[in-house]
Protein backbone atom coordinates (compact mmCIF):
# COMPACT_ATOMS: atom_id res chain seq x y z
CA UNK A 1 0.00 0.00 0.00
CA UNK A 2 1.30 3.50 -0.78
CA UNK A 3 2.70 5.52 2.12
CA UNK A 4 2.80 2.59 4.55
CA UNK A 5 6.17 3.60 5.99
CA UNK A 6 5.24 7.28 6.10
CA UNK A 7 2.09 6.50 8.06
CA UNK A 8 3.93 4.33 10.56
CA UNK A 9 6.76 6.78 11.17
CA UNK A 10 4.37 9.72 11.43
CA UNK A 11 2.15 7.85 13.88
CA UNK A 12 5.05 6.74 16.08
CA UNK A 13 6.60 10.22 15.99
CA UNK A 14 3.35 11.89 17.03
CA UNK A 15 2.78 9.28 19.74
CA UNK A 16 6.27 9.89 21.16
CA UNK A 17 5.74 13.65 21.07
CA UNK A 18 2.50 13.34 23.07
CA UNK A 19 4.47 11.62 25.84
CA UNK A 20 6.60 14.75 26.09
CA UNK A 21 3.65 17.16 25.98
CA UNK A 22 1.80 15.28 28.71
CA UNK A 23 4.86 15.25 30.90
CA UNK A 24 5.28 18.99 30.39
CA UNK A 25 1.71 19.60 31.50
CA UNK A 26 1.63 17.27 34.48
CA UNK A 27 4.94 18.52 35.82
CA UNK A 28 3.73 22.08 35.16
CA UNK A 29 6.97 23.00 33.45
CA UNK A 30 5.37 25.76 31.43
CA UNK A 31 8.13 28.20 30.56
CA UNK A 32 6.77 30.47 27.83
CA UNK A 33 8.15 32.84 25.26
CA UNK A 34 6.37 35.40 23.12
CA UNK A 35 6.21 34.97 19.35
CA UNK A 36 5.72 37.80 16.89
CA UNK A 37 2.01 37.03 16.72
CA UNK A 38 1.77 37.20 20.56
CA UNK A 39 0.53 33.64 20.92
CA UNK A 40 2.07 31.64 23.75
CA UNK A 41 4.81 29.14 23.06
CA UNK A 42 5.62 26.45 25.57
CA UNK A 43 8.65 24.29 25.97
CA UNK A 44 6.34 21.50 24.85
CA UNK A 45 6.13 23.08 21.39
CA UNK A 46 9.90 23.13 21.01
CA UNK A 47 10.44 19.64 22.40
CA UNK A 48 7.68 18.04 20.34
CA UNK A 49 8.89 19.71 17.15
CA UNK A 50 12.46 18.51 17.76
CA UNK A 51 11.35 14.91 18.31
CA UNK A 52 9.09 14.77 15.26
CA UNK A 53 11.54 16.39 12.85
CA UNK A 54 14.25 14.05 14.07
CA UNK A 55 12.08 11.07 13.12
CA UNK A 56 11.21 12.51 9.71
CA UNK A 57 14.78 13.41 8.81
CA UNK A 58 16.10 10.02 9.96
CA UNK A 59 13.65 8.12 7.76
CA UNK A 60 13.13 10.56 4.89
CA UNK A 61 16.26 12.73 4.78
CA UNK A 62 15.29 14.52 1.57
CA UNK A 63 11.87 15.58 2.84
CA UNK A 64 11.37 19.15 4.02
CA UNK A 65 9.28 20.25 6.99
CA UNK A 66 6.99 23.25 7.37
CA UNK A 67 7.08 23.69 11.14
CA UNK A 68 5.46 26.31 13.33
CA UNK A 69 8.46 26.96 15.58
CA UNK A 70 12.07 28.05 15.12
CA UNK A 71 14.85 28.17 17.69
CA UNK A 72 16.41 31.62 17.28
CA UNK A 73 14.84 33.05 20.45
CA UNK A 74 15.25 29.77 22.27
CA UNK A 75 19.01 29.81 21.67
CA UNK A 76 19.21 32.93 23.83
CA UNK A 77 17.59 31.12 26.80
CA UNK A 78 20.03 28.55 28.26
CA UNK A 79 17.66 27.66 31.10
CA UNK A 80 14.86 26.78 28.68
CA UNK A 81 17.25 24.80 26.49
CA UNK A 82 18.23 22.76 29.53
CA UNK A 83 14.58 22.10 30.43
CA UNK A 84 13.73 21.04 26.88
CA UNK A 85 16.83 18.88 26.61
CA UNK A 86 15.88 16.94 29.75
CA UNK A 87 12.32 16.48 28.54
CA UNK A 88 13.40 15.32 25.08
CA UNK A 89 15.81 12.82 26.60
CA UNK A 90 13.00 11.41 28.72
CA UNK A 91 10.40 11.13 25.94
CA UNK A 92 10.99 7.67 24.55
CA UNK A 93 8.83 4.81 23.37
CA UNK A 94 9.19 1.28 24.65
CA UNK A 95 9.40 -0.60 27.93
CA UNK A 96 13.16 -1.01 27.57
CA UNK A 97 13.87 2.54 26.44
CA UNK A 98 17.60 1.97 25.98
CA UNK A 99 17.04 -0.88 23.51
CA UNK A 100 13.64 -0.02 22.06
CA UNK A 101 12.88 -1.22 18.53
CA UNK A 102 10.48 1.64 17.90
CA UNK A 103 12.95 4.21 19.22
CA UNK A 104 15.51 2.91 16.75
CA UNK A 105 12.95 3.33 13.96
CA UNK A 106 12.69 7.01 14.89
CA UNK A 107 16.43 7.61 14.97
CA UNK A 108 17.21 7.08 18.64
CA UNK A 109 18.13 9.84 21.11
CA UNK A 110 19.71 13.16 20.17
CA UNK A 111 23.49 13.34 20.61
CA UNK A 112 23.46 16.77 22.26
CA UNK A 113 21.39 19.98 22.63
CA UNK A 114 22.84 21.47 19.43
CA UNK A 115 21.45 18.59 17.39
CA UNK A 116 18.09 19.15 19.09
CA UNK A 117 18.10 22.87 18.24
CA UNK A 118 19.10 22.16 14.67
CA UNK A 119 16.15 19.77 14.37
CA UNK A 120 13.79 22.52 15.52
CA UNK A 121 15.23 24.88 12.92
CA UNK A 122 14.82 22.27 10.17
CA UNK A 123 11.11 23.12 10.09
CA UNK A 124 11.83 26.11 7.85
CA UNK A 125 10.51 24.87 4.50
CA UNK A 126 8.54 27.34 2.41
CA UNK A 127 6.14 24.59 1.28
CA UNK A 128 4.60 24.97 -2.17
CA UNK A 129 2.96 22.98 -4.95
CA UNK A 130 5.88 20.74 -5.92
CA UNK A 131 7.69 17.93 -4.11
CA UNK A 132 7.30 16.35 -0.66
CA UNK A 133 7.12 18.17 2.62
CA UNK A 134 5.57 17.68 6.03
CA UNK A 135 3.32 20.21 7.78
CA UNK A 136 3.86 20.11 11.54
CA UNK A 137 2.12 21.77 14.45
CA UNK A 138 3.84 20.41 17.58
CA UNK A 139 1.07 21.64 19.89
CA UNK A 140 -2.04 22.86 18.11
CA UNK A 141 -4.26 24.64 20.60
CA UNK A 142 -1.49 26.00 22.80
CA UNK A 143 -3.92 27.90 25.01
CA UNK A 144 -6.03 24.78 25.45
CA UNK A 145 -2.89 22.88 26.40
CA UNK A 146 -1.92 25.47 28.99
CA UNK A 147 -5.31 25.36 30.67
CA UNK A 148 -5.61 21.58 30.54
CA UNK A 149 -8.13 21.52 27.69
CA UNK A 150 -8.03 19.96 24.25
CA UNK A 151 -4.93 20.16 22.11
CA UNK A 152 -3.36 18.08 19.36
CA UNK A 153 0.02 17.12 17.96
CA UNK A 154 -0.46 17.39 14.21
CA UNK A 155 1.57 16.05 11.29
CA UNK A 156 0.75 15.72 7.58
CA UNK A 157 2.67 14.71 4.48
CA UNK A 158 1.94 16.90 1.45
CA UNK A 159 3.04 15.76 -2.02
CA UNK A 160 2.75 18.14 -4.97
CA UNK A 161 0.26 20.25 -3.03
CA UNK A 162 -2.02 17.37 -1.93
CA UNK A 163 -2.24 15.91 1.58
CA UNK A 164 -1.37 12.21 1.42
CA UNK A 165 -0.88 11.27 5.10
CA UNK A 166 -2.39 12.87 8.19
CA UNK A 167 -1.90 12.08 11.88
CA UNK A 168 -3.41 13.75 14.96
CA UNK A 169 -2.44 12.90 18.52
CA UNK A 170 -5.15 14.11 20.93
CA UNK A 171 -4.10 13.21 24.51
CA UNK A 172 -7.19 14.62 26.23
CA UNK A 173 -9.92 13.20 23.99
CA UNK A 174 -11.86 10.19 25.21
CA UNK A 175 -10.70 6.95 23.56
CA UNK A 176 -14.25 5.75 22.96
CA UNK A 177 -15.29 6.80 19.45
CA UNK A 178 -18.94 6.69 20.54
CA UNK A 179 -18.49 9.01 23.51
CA UNK A 180 -20.59 12.20 23.42
CA UNK A 181 -18.69 15.20 22.16
CA UNK A 182 -17.49 17.46 24.93
CA UNK A 183 -14.64 19.90 25.46
CA UNK A 184 -14.64 18.89 29.12
CA UNK A 185 -11.56 17.00 30.29
CA UNK A 186 -12.50 16.77 33.95
CA UNK A 187 -11.20 13.59 35.56
CA UNK A 188 -14.66 13.08 37.09
CA UNK A 189 -15.91 12.03 33.64
CA UNK A 190 -13.22 9.49 32.82
CA UNK A 191 -10.05 8.00 34.17
CA UNK A 192 -6.77 9.06 32.64
CA UNK A 193 -6.32 5.71 30.85
CA UNK A 194 -9.60 6.28 29.00
CA UNK A 195 -8.16 9.32 27.27
CA UNK A 196 -5.71 9.75 24.45
CA UNK A 197 -6.55 9.12 20.77
CA UNK A 198 -4.39 8.81 17.67
CA UNK A 199 -6.26 9.61 14.46
CA UNK A 200 -4.70 8.85 11.10
CA UNK A 201 -5.49 8.66 7.40
CA UNK A 202 -3.82 7.94 4.08
CA UNK A 203 -5.28 9.37 0.89
CA UNK A 204 -7.65 6.84 -0.63
CA UNK A 205 -7.30 4.36 2.24
CA UNK A 206 -9.79 5.60 4.85
CA UNK A 207 -9.35 6.99 8.35
CA UNK A 208 -8.74 5.25 11.67
CA UNK A 209 -8.52 5.87 15.39
CA UNK A 210 -6.58 4.03 18.09
CA UNK A 211 -5.56 4.64 21.69
CA UNK A 212 -2.33 6.51 22.24
CA UNK A 213 0.29 4.23 23.76
CA UNK A 214 3.81 4.34 25.11
CA UNK A 215 5.45 1.64 22.98
CA UNK A 216 4.51 0.33 19.53
CA UNK A 217 1.24 1.37 17.91
CA UNK A 218 -1.93 -0.13 19.41
CA UNK A 219 -4.70 -1.75 17.30
CA UNK A 220 -6.76 0.68 15.24
CA UNK A 221 -10.31 0.76 13.93
CA UNK A 222 -11.94 2.52 11.01
CA UNK A 223 -13.89 5.70 11.69
CA UNK A 224 -16.73 7.24 9.72
CA UNK A 225 -18.75 10.43 9.85
CA UNK A 226 -22.41 10.26 10.77
CA UNK A 227 -25.16 11.47 8.45
CA UNK A 228 -27.70 13.12 10.77
CA UNK A 229 -30.55 15.36 9.80
CA UNK A 230 -29.33 18.93 9.83
CA UNK A 231 -31.56 19.89 12.76
CA UNK A 232 -30.00 17.17 14.92
CA UNK A 233 -26.44 18.07 13.96
CA UNK A 234 -23.76 18.98 16.50
CA UNK A 235 -21.33 21.63 15.35
CA UNK A 236 -17.88 22.40 16.65
CA UNK A 237 -16.07 25.70 16.68
CA UNK A 238 -12.91 27.21 18.13
CA UNK A 239 -12.76 28.42 21.71
CA UNK A 240 -10.88 31.57 20.72
CA UNK A 241 -13.02 34.30 19.14
CA UNK A 242 -9.87 35.53 17.43
CA UNK A 243 -9.74 32.32 15.39
CA UNK A 244 -13.29 32.17 14.07
CA UNK A 245 -16.43 34.29 14.02
CA UNK A 246 -18.71 32.97 16.76
CA UNK A 247 -21.46 35.41 15.80
CA UNK A 248 -21.59 34.36 12.15
CA UNK A 249 -21.45 30.70 13.11
CA UNK A 250 -24.34 31.07 15.57
CA UNK A 251 -26.43 32.76 12.87
CA UNK A 252 -25.63 29.99 10.39
CA UNK A 253 -26.64 27.34 12.94
CA UNK A 254 -29.90 29.19 13.55
CA UNK A 255 -30.69 29.41 9.83
CA UNK A 256 -29.95 25.71 9.42
CA UNK A 257 -32.35 24.91 12.24
CA UNK A 258 -29.65 23.50 14.52
CA UNK A 259 -30.91 23.67 18.08
CA UNK A 260 -28.09 22.08 20.04
CA UNK A 261 -25.46 24.46 21.42
CA UNK A 262 -22.07 24.44 19.75
CA UNK A 263 -19.15 22.61 21.31
CA UNK A 264 -16.17 24.93 21.60
CA UNK A 265 -12.90 23.09 21.51
CA UNK A 266 -9.29 24.03 20.89
CA UNK A 267 -7.13 22.49 18.16
CA UNK A 268 -7.58 19.96 15.38
CA UNK A 269 -9.21 17.68 17.93
CA UNK A 270 -12.35 19.12 16.32
CA UNK A 271 -11.49 17.44 13.03
CA UNK A 272 -10.95 14.11 14.75
CA UNK A 273 -14.20 14.45 16.68
CA UNK A 274 -16.18 15.17 13.52
CA UNK A 275 -14.43 12.40 11.58
CA UNK A 276 -15.45 9.72 14.10
CA UNK A 277 -19.04 10.93 14.28
CA UNK A 278 -18.96 12.52 17.72
CA UNK A 279 -19.68 15.85 16.06
CA UNK A 280 -21.16 16.59 12.65
CA UNK A 281 -20.01 20.01 11.47
CA UNK A 282 -16.90 22.11 11.98
CA UNK A 283 -17.23 25.80 11.13
CA UNK A 284 -14.27 28.17 11.22
CA UNK A 285 -15.31 31.38 9.51
CA UNK A 286 -12.93 34.28 8.94
CA UNK A 287 -12.80 36.98 11.59
CA UNK A 288 -11.38 39.55 9.16
CA UNK A 289 -10.57 39.99 5.50
CA UNK A 290 -6.85 39.89 6.25
CA UNK A 291 -6.75 36.75 8.42
CA UNK A 292 -4.88 33.92 6.67
CA UNK A 293 -4.87 30.34 7.95
CA UNK A 294 -1.64 28.35 8.33
CA UNK A 295 -1.36 25.00 6.58
CA UNK A 296 -0.21 23.17 9.73
CA UNK A 297 -3.48 24.09 11.46
CA UNK A 298 -5.57 22.11 8.95
CA UNK A 299 -3.62 19.67 6.75
CA UNK A 300 -3.88 16.52 8.88
CA UNK A 301 -7.44 17.19 10.00
CA UNK A 302 -8.75 17.90 6.50
CA UNK A 303 -7.48 14.55 5.20
CA UNK A 304 -8.83 12.61 8.19
CA UNK A 305 -12.31 14.09 7.78
CA UNK A 306 -12.28 13.50 4.00
CA UNK A 307 -11.17 9.88 4.41
CA UNK A 308 -13.89 9.35 7.03
CA UNK A 309 -16.51 10.28 4.45
CA UNK A 310 -16.72 14.03 4.88
CA UNK A 311 -16.12 17.10 2.77
CA UNK A 312 -13.86 19.99 3.75
CA UNK A 313 -13.89 23.25 1.79
CA UNK A 314 -13.42 26.92 2.44
CA UNK A 315 -16.38 29.21 3.14
CA UNK A 316 -17.03 29.63 -0.59
CA UNK A 317 -17.11 25.90 -1.24
CA UNK A 318 -13.65 25.81 -2.83
CA UNK A 319 -11.19 22.99 -2.18
CA UNK A 320 -8.59 23.78 0.47
CA UNK A 321 -5.31 24.47 -1.36
CA UNK A 322 -2.21 23.27 0.49
CA UNK A 323 0.14 24.16 -2.37
CA UNK A 324 0.39 27.90 -1.71
CA UNK A 325 3.31 27.89 0.70
CA UNK A 326 3.02 28.08 4.47
CA UNK A 327 -0.50 29.54 4.42
CA UNK A 328 -3.89 28.84 2.88
CA UNK A 329 -3.49 32.00 0.81
CA UNK A 330 -6.30 31.14 -1.62
CA UNK A 331 -8.88 30.16 0.99
CA UNK A 332 -11.02 31.94 3.55
CA UNK A 333 -12.65 29.97 6.33
CA UNK A 334 -13.16 26.23 6.81
CA UNK A 335 -16.37 24.21 6.55
CA UNK A 336 -16.26 20.47 7.33
CA UNK A 337 -19.45 18.41 7.00
CA UNK A 338 -20.79 15.01 6.00
CA UNK A 339 -21.13 14.80 2.20
CA UNK A 340 -24.91 14.72 2.41
CA UNK A 341 -25.08 18.05 4.25
CA UNK A 342 -22.31 20.04 2.60
CA UNK A 343 -24.31 21.70 -0.17
CA UNK A 344 -27.00 22.90 2.26
CA UNK A 345 -24.46 24.16 4.82
CA UNK A 346 -22.34 25.98 2.23
CA UNK A 347 -25.44 27.65 0.83
CA UNK A 348 -26.27 29.14 4.22
CA UNK A 349 -22.64 30.07 4.90
CA UNK A 350 -22.45 31.98 1.62
CA UNK A 351 -25.74 33.72 2.34
CA UNK A 352 -24.68 34.91 5.81
CA UNK A 353 -21.24 36.09 4.69
CA UNK A 354 -22.67 37.80 1.60
CA UNK A 355 -25.19 39.71 3.72
CA UNK A 356 -22.32 41.05 5.86
CA UNK A 357 -20.61 42.49 2.79
CA UNK A 358 -23.69 44.39 1.57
Amino acid sequence: MPYTKELRIASLAVQRATILTQRVFHEKVKGTLSKDDKSPVTIGDFGAQALIIQAIKYNFPEDEVVGEEEASTLRESPDLIEQIWKLVQGARLGIDEKDSKVEKELGGPFRDPDQMLNAIDAGNSAGGSKGRFWALDPIDGTKGFLRGGQYAVCLALIVDGEVKVGVLGCPNLLVDDKAPLSADVSDTRAERHQRGVLFSAVYGQGATSQPLGTDDLLPHQSIHMKTPSIKEAIFCESVEAGHSSHGDQALIAEKLGITKPSVRMDSQAKYGSVARGAGDLYLRLPVSATYVEKIWDHAAGCLIVAEAGGVVTDAEGNNVDFGQGRTLAKNKGIVATPKSLHEEVIGVVKSVLSAKRT
